[in-house]
């Protein structure tokens, strides 16, 4: 439970490792490095990119960060990821979404570097929840299936419920579901869900859905029927505006230029997919 110092290497005599169960120390470590390696796969196979960085490095993973630590977390300065044992020591953050959303942050740090207050840390966040969601989804892993739910597995309130909603993110009692002046004054874990709303309706629309077992119903700002298309090009859509549009003062309504300008690049100016960013951004109220 150091929260300093170097780490020792996880060995294995046998192969084995870990139980499944947080009472062998090995499990969070495999975890671990299943979360790093299904975020470098989904990073190089969706979007041609070599490592958090592009630049084909990999990045270390700590677990069993200090004691009782219910979080985890990115740090560029290590370029590692670390995680937390959560309550008692008994719930390891090492889920494929937290493992995603928290790499994700240094994915943000090398491309489109959104500060982390205001609007732009809002976008921050949720461009790791977004790409936490694609994770998930690509692993199809039957024991976590890809929702657009955030941090489901990890029990944080005590009670089953997920972290965050994108389907309708004002379900966690916090989240902004639709952009108003004062989002920029907000938690930049709250006002994220503007975003993470928006990339809901792009990729699903509105209204009520069953996905994976999951049921959604997301509403729009204005009443409006919003129609999807589909997760796949939500993806490369934001990755896109990410890469090339974003930069650390990106508000929402510099979000949703680059996200049509992402469009444009990728599908075309007078593109279905055009036309649907700029209804999925008027469901949540960026104008």
């Amino acid at each position: 439970y150091a929260e300093s110092g170097a780490c020792k290497l996880f060995k294995d005599a046998n192969d084995v490792w870990g139980n499944g169960k947080p009472t062998s120390a090995q499990t969070a470590a495999v975890d671990a490095a299943y979360g790093a390696q299904l975020t470098w796969d989904y990073y190089k196979s969706v979007h041609g990119r070599s490592g958090i960085n592009g630049d084909g490095k990999g990045a270390t993973s700590r677990v069993h960060f200090s004691n009782n630590y219910v979080n985890a977390f990115w740090d560029d300065s290590c370029f590692c990821m670390t995680y937390g044992d959560g309550e008692g020591n008994k719930k390891p953050l090492t889920s494929i979404d937290v493992a995603a959303h928290e790499m994700t942050h240094g994915v943000t740090s090398a491309t489109g570097n959104m500060e982390y207050n205001g609007e732009s840390g809002g976008l921050n966040e949720a461009t790791s929840d977004i790409f936490a969601a694609a994770v998930e989804f690509k692993a199809k892993n039957p024991k976590d299936v890809g929702d657009y739910l955030v941090g489901e597995k990890i029990d944080i309130n005590g009670d089953g419920t997920p972290l965050r909603y994108m389907d309708k993110p004002s379900k966690d009692g916090a989240s902004l579901d639709k952009w108003s002046s004062n989002a920029g004054n907000v938690d930049v874990h709250y006002s994220s869900g503007i975003a993470n709303h928006f990339f809901y309706l792009l990729s699903e629309g509105s209204g009520k859905k069953r996905i994976n077992g999951v049921d959604y119903n997301s509403p729009t700002a204005d009443g409006s029927k919003v129609l999807g298309i589909g997760r796949g090009k939500a993806e490369k859509i934001w990755y896109k505006a990410l890469t090339t549009y974003f930069t650390s003062t990106t508000n929402y309504k510099a979000a949703r230029k680059g996200t049509l300008s992402a469009a444009k690049d990728l599908y075309g100016a007078n593109s279905t997919e055009y036309k649907r960013v700029a209804a999925a951004w008027t469901g949540v109220n960026v104008k």
